[in-house]
């Protein structure tokens, strides 16, 4: 059975750093890729990270603030998020699967959330 559990979500205040873990168990996958949504608004894609790690893509919104890295030897991915905004408030989502784009239909396994609350 193949699982994606987040974790490290929580609150931190503006400027503040977290760090997100996704860890996969089951199956071994191409890319890992973290999304975001708020209340009222359609998930969005924040970062992506392809097998070796040589391909990273970032949402302009996040690019420079959040790093994205994986170690294929525990088949977890991170996503370092430092000078949060109020802005990056959201459930963040970790998906993973065999190609690496940028949009939530192309993933089918998908994490539960993990909430991060980002005060000002």
């Amino acid at each position: 059975q193949v699982q994606l559990v987040e974790s490290g979500g929580g609150l931190v205040q503006a400027g503040g750093s977290l760090r997100l873990s996704c860890a996969a168990s089951g199956r071994t996958f191409v890319s890992y890729v973290w999304f975001r949504q708020v209340p009222g608004k359609e998930r969005e894609f924040v970062a992506g990270i392809s097998r070796s790690g040589s391909i990273r893509k970032f949402a302009d919104s996040v690019t420079g603030r959040f790093t994205i890295s994986r170690d294929n030897a525990k088949n977890t991915v991170y996503l370092q998020m430092n000078s949060l905004k109020a802005e990056d408030t959201a459930v963040y989502y970790c998906a993973a699967g065999d190609i690496l784009v940028t949009e939530t239909t192309k993933y089918y396994y998908w994490g539960q959330g993990t909430q991060v609350t980002v005060s000002s």
